[in-house]
C-alpha cells in the first residue's frame, strides 16, 4: 500500500498520513549546517559534525518512535495539536507532509485552523528556518496560543547521553527579547553557542525542560501547554530547552505568519563576551536580521530552490519510463548529495553518534556526486588521502570536524586503499584536472611527510601487491567491503568487536573481491600514469593487473562462479565445498564488471549462477545458503539470523555491481530487471512491506530466509545511492566519462524506446538523443556530433566548447 505519492512537477514526495511504517525523513542543509526532519517533525540539528557539534537532542530507539524534534504546539481552547501530528498525536482533520529538495513543508488543520510549516536551511547561514503560517478558516474569531519546543543537546551527542554526573550540572542559557541562547560550556572551552528565536514579541518562554513538561510528563503532554502559560524558567544545569509562547488572535479568514530561526553562532576567542558573563550576541543578531520578514524568507527559499535546480540539471533524462526519469533527475542524485555531505556520520533513528566519514564510504560516494560539484569532490579526495598511512593502508574512518583518522576502529580493511584510486580516477575523468595528481598531500595528516597525490595512489596499489597470500590473491586484513567477513577475528565471546578483535593481518586469509577490484582500479591507475607521462609505471601496473587476473582464474574460480575468499586455514569461502555460504554476490559482480572471465566465458556462467541461486523478487541476496550456525573462522557474517544483513540479506549496495556486470555482457533486460527490484520508485506500492522511504535507497532488504522478507533497513546514508546512480547513468543509459571525452554506449531493456539525455561535462552541455529502431539491448551503429558522423561511441572532448548535439543510433 501507499502512504503518499510523488509530485514530479515540484520534485516532492507527498506523505498523506503521519502513520508511516517508520519515520520518513528528509535532510536539510547544503554546506555546514544540517537538520534531519521526519514526516512528524522529529529529528535533530548539528553544525559540521553530528556527534561533536549537535544542537538538539534526539532519542534513539525510543518508544514511541521518533522523539525528539522541533515541535510547534497549537492550543485552541482545550484542544492541543501539532502540525506534524507528533508528539501529541491529536487526530487531525487534514495532514500533508511534502519532502522536497532541501526543504520540508507540513500542512495540517484542526477545528477550522490551518497550519503550514516550511522548514529549510538557507544556503549561506548556519541556521534552520521554520516559517509557520496560521489561517483561521472558520467563521468565528480564534484565540490561539503557539508554543515552540526544542531540547538542547550539550554539544557532544555521545557524551550527552552518558555523562550525567557532569552534564546534569552544566546547562546554561540567556534570554533576550524573543531569542533564547544556549551557552552551555561557552564560559570555558567553547567559543560557540546556539540560538532559537522568533520574529515577534513573545508572551512567555521556558528554558527548563522540567518546568515546561512538568513532573513525570513527556513531550506529548507538556504542563505549560496544558496550562496555556510558560513559566519563564531559566535553566541552570539539568536539561535546558527553548520554548516560546505566542498568543495569537485570528479573525475569521485571517492569516498570520511567524518565523522561527534555530542557529549556530561562533565568535573569535577575543570577542566572546559582551560584558562580564554575557555572551557577545552581535553575530547572532546580524544573522537573525536576515530572516525577520516573509519577503526575506521567500528570497532565501527561492535561492535554495535555484541552487538545487541548477545542480540537478547537470544530468537529466527524458524517457518513456517516468520512474527512471523521477529517480535519475531528482531523487537518486539528491540522495547522492546528502550522502556526500554526511557519509555515514548522521543517520536517523539507528545512530548518528558512533561513526565519522568512511574512507571507503566517502570514496564510493564520490562516484555519485563528482559530476554535480567537482570542486568539492576534489577537496574530499584530499581530505581522504590525508588520512592514509605511508605504507598505503588507511584509517577506516575519519571525523568530519577534525578530518583526522578515527583510531577507535583503526585500519586493516584491505580494500580501502583501492577505493582512493577509484575516487581519484572518477574525478580526473570527469574534470580533466590532472593538477590534483601533483598536489602535495600529507600522510596521517603530517605535512612533514607529504607527497604528491599520485604517490598516494601508487602506495595504494603497492599495498595490495605487497600483501598477498599463498594463492597470490590479496590478503583481506580485518575485512574487505563486507565488514562482516572477519576471517582473522576468531571472536568467541560477547564484547569482542568483530572489526577490531584479533590481528588486522592474518597469515593467509585472502579476498577474491579485492582481487577483482585490483583488476579494475589497477587499470584505471595505469591510465592516470599515462596521463602523467609515466609509461613505465603504467606498464608495471598492467603487468601486476594481469598477474592478478591470472590468479583469479587459477584459484578464484569454483566451476560455476567466483570464490569469495580463502579463510585463515586456506579453506575456500563461497564455494560448492562449503555447506553454507556457497556463493556470494560480491566477486560475481565486481570480477565481471572488471572484465574478469568475459573472454573465457566464465563471466556469463557466474552471472547465470547469481540469477539461479541468489535472485529474489526483492533483489539479489548477498549469499546462499544462509548461515544457520556461528562460524568462528568467518566472524560477524554468520552471527545474524538467516536473511538479515550480511547473512543472506539483500544488500542494495552491491546489486548495482551485478547490474553493471550484466551490461558488460550486453544483457540489458537482466541489468534493468536488477535495477528495478531495489529502485524505490518501483516498489512504492509495497511500502507496508518495505517500510523505509519510497523515495530513497536503503542499505539492506531482508532476504528470503528472513521472517520479515522484503523489509528494508538503514535508509539514506548508504553507498547504494552512488553505485545505483553510476549503474543507471553510466552503464544502463550508458553515458560514461572517459579521459578522451564522453562515451555513449547504452545497455537497455527491449522496449525501453528512444530517450534523450542532457549532461554537463567539463565546460560543455551535451544534448544526447538515443534512437533504437531495431529495439536492441546494446550496440551503437552510428553517432553524429553536431551533424557530423564520428566513428565509435566516444564524443571527442574539445577544450572550451560549450555545447554539443549528439545523435546515437543503436543497432
Amino acid at each position: 500500500m501507499k502512504y503518499g505519492h510523488f509530485d514530479d512537477v515540484h520534485q516532492e514526495y507527498v506523505i498523506t498520513t503521519p502513520k508511516t511504517p517508520l519515520p520518513w525523513i528528509n535532510y536539510l542543509g547544503c554546506n555546514e549546517f544540517f537538520s534531519l526532519i521526519s514526516n512528524t517533525c522529529g529529528g535533530y540539528t548539528f553544525y559540521k559534525d553530528a556527534k561533536l557539534l549537535r544542537l538538539t537532542r534526539y532519542r534513539y530507539n525510543n518508544v514511541p518512535a521518533d522523539i525528539n524534534g522541533k515541535y510547534l504546539y497549537i492550543k485552541d481552547g482545550d484542544t492541543v495539536w501539532n502540525p506534524g501530528w507528533q508528539p501529541t498525536k491529536t487526530e487531525l482533520d487534514s495532514y500533508e507532509c511534502r519532502h522536497g529538495i532541501g526543504y520540508s513543508r507540513f500542512t495540517s488543520s484542526k477545528n477550522g485552523v490551518k497550519a503550514s510549516v516550511l522548514s529549510f536551511v538557507p544556503l549561506n547561514d548556519n541556521c534552520e528556518i521554520s516559517q509557520l503560517t496560521l489561517t483561521n478558516g472558520s467563521s468565528e474569531d480564534k484565540k490561539l496560543s503557539v508554543f515552540s519546543y526544542v531540547e538542547w543537546c550539550l554539544w557532544n551527542a555521545d557524551d550527552d547521553m552518558k555523562n550525567f554526573q557532569r552534564n546534569l550540572s552544566t546547562g546554561e542559557v540567556e534570554v533576550q527579547d524573543s531569542t533564547i541562547y544556549h551557552k552551555t560550556e561557552y564560559r570555558e572551552r567553547r567559543n560557540h553557542y546556539a540560538i532559537y528565536s522568533v520574529n515577534t514579541k513573545i508572551d512567555g518562554f521556558d528554558t527548563s525542560r522540567d518546568a515546561f513538561l512538568g513532573a513525570y510528563r513527556g513531550a506529548d503532554s507538556p504542563e505549560a501547554v496544558e496550562n496555556g502559560k510558560c513559566t519563564n524558567s531559566m535553566a541552570s544545569g539539568w536539561s535546558p530547552i527553548a520554548s516560546h509562547q505566542i498568543n495569537v488572535d485570528l479573525a475569521a479568514g485571517e492569516t498570520k505568519t511567524f518565523i522561527f530561526v534555530l542557529g549556530y553562532i561562533e565568535n573569535p576567542e577575543d570577542e566572546k563576551w559582551e560584558s562580564y558573563g554575557v555572551i557577545n550576541k552581535t553575530r547572532a543578531k546580524e544573522m537573525l536580521a536576515k530572516y525577520q520578514t516573509d519577503a526575506q524568507v521567500d528570497e532565501a527559499f527561492a535561492a535554495l530552490q535555484a541552487y538545487w535546480k541548477q545542480l540537478l540539471a547537470r544530468y537529466t533524462v527524458d524517457s518513456a519510463d517516468e520512474k527512471v526519469n523521477r529517480m535519475v533527475n531528482t531523487w537518486n542524485q539528491y540522495q547522492c548529495m546528502v550522502t556526500f555531505n554526511m557519509s555515514r556520520s548522521a543517520s536517523y533513528y539507528e545512530s548518528g553518534i558512533g561513526r565519522g566519514m568512511g574512507f571507503r564510504d566517502s570514496c564510493q560516494d564520490l562516484l555519485g556526486f563528482v559530476h554535480l560539484i567537482p570542486d568539492r569532490a576534489r577537496e574530499r579526495i584530499i581530505d581522504i588521502a590525508s588520512t592514509q598511512f605511508q605504507d598505503g593502508s588507511a584509517y577506516h574512518q575519519y571525523q568530519p570536524l577534525t578530518k583526522k583518522g578515527n583510531s577507535d576502529i583503526g585500519s586493516g580493511f584491505n580494500d580501502d586503499p583501492l577505493w582512493l584510486i577509484a575516487g581519484t580516477s572518477a574525478y580526473v575523468r570527469e574534470t580533466g584536472d590532472t593538477s590534483i595528481l601533483t598536489q602535495m598531500v600529507p600522510f596521517d595528516n603530517d605535512m612533514s611527510v607529504a607527497a604528491p597525490l599520485m604517490d598516494h595512489l601508487k602506495r595504494s596499489l603497492d599495498y595490495i601487491i605487497n600483501h598477498k597470500g599463498p594463492h597470490n590473491l590479496p590478503l583481506i586484513g580485518r575485512a574487505d567491503w563486507n565488514d562482516c567477513l572477519n576471517l582473522n577475528c576468531f571472536s568467541a565471546h560477547p564484547g569482542e568487536s568483530f572489526q577490531t578483535f584479533g590481528p588486522s593481518e592474518g597469515p593467509v586469509a585472502e579476498s577474491v573481491f579485492i582481487a577483482g577490484m585490483f583488476v579494475k582500479y589497477g587499470e584505471e591507475y595505469a591510465q592516470l600514469c599515462e596521463l602523467m607521462g609515466d609509461d613505465t609505471e603504467a606498464a608495471r601496473a598492467r603487468k601486476e593487473v594481469q598477474a592478478m587476473y591470472d590468479a583469479i582464474l587459477k584459484d578464484g574460480w569454483d566451476g560455476d562462479w567466483f570464490v569469495r575468499a580463502y579463510d585463515a586455514y586456506s579453506h575456500k569461502v563461497g564455494s560448492r565445498e562449503c555447506r553454507e555460504g556457497q556463493i556470494y554476490i560480491e566477486p560475481q559482480g565486481f570480477c565481471v564488471l572488471a572484465g574478469v572471465g568475459v573472454k573465457e566465458g566464465l563471466a556469463e556462467k557466474a552471472l547465470n549462477s547469481v540469477k539461479e541461486r541468489l535472485d529474489t523478487k526483492y533483489g539479489v541476496m548477498i549469499l546462499q545458503p544462509a548461515y544457520t550456525e556461528y562460524h568462528l573462522e568467518l566472524g560477524e557474517v554468520s552471527s545474524y539470523p538467516p536473511g538479515y544483513k550480511e547473512n543472506a540479506g539483500i544488500f542494495c549496495h552491491n546489486n548495482p555491481w551485478v547490474s553493471i556486470a550484466e551490461t558488460v555482457l550486453g544483457r540489458g533486460d537482466r541489468a534493468f530487471e536488477i535495477y528495478r527490484k531495489t529502485c524505490p520508485a518501483y516498489i512504492e506500492d509495497i511500502s507496508e512491506i518495505h517500510r523505509t522511504e519510497p523515495y530513497v535507497y536503503s542499505q539492506m532488504v531482508a532476504g528470503k530466509d528472513a521472517k520479515f522478507y522484503g523489509e528494508a533497513k538503514n535508509s539514506w546514508l548508504t553507498g547504494t545511492a552512488a553505485w545505483t546512480f553510476v549503474n543507471i547513468s553510466q552503464y544502463i543509459l550508458g553515458v560514461y566519462p572517459t579521459h578522451q571525452g564522453l562515451s555513449v554506449d547504452p545497455c537497455i531493456p527491449k522496449g525501453f524506446g528512444d530517450f534523450s539525455i542532457t549532461r554537463k561535462f567539463r565546460e560543455g552541455i551535451y544534448h544526447i538523443q538515443v534512437k533504437n529502431p531495431q529495439n536492441v539491448e546494446k550496440g551503437v551503429v552510428s553517432m553524429t556530433v553536431d551533424g557530423k558522423a564520428v566513428d565509435g561511441h566516444i564524443i571527442p572532448y574539445e577544450k572550451g566548447k560549450e555545447e554539443y548535439n549528439i545523435v546515437i543510433t543503436m543497432g
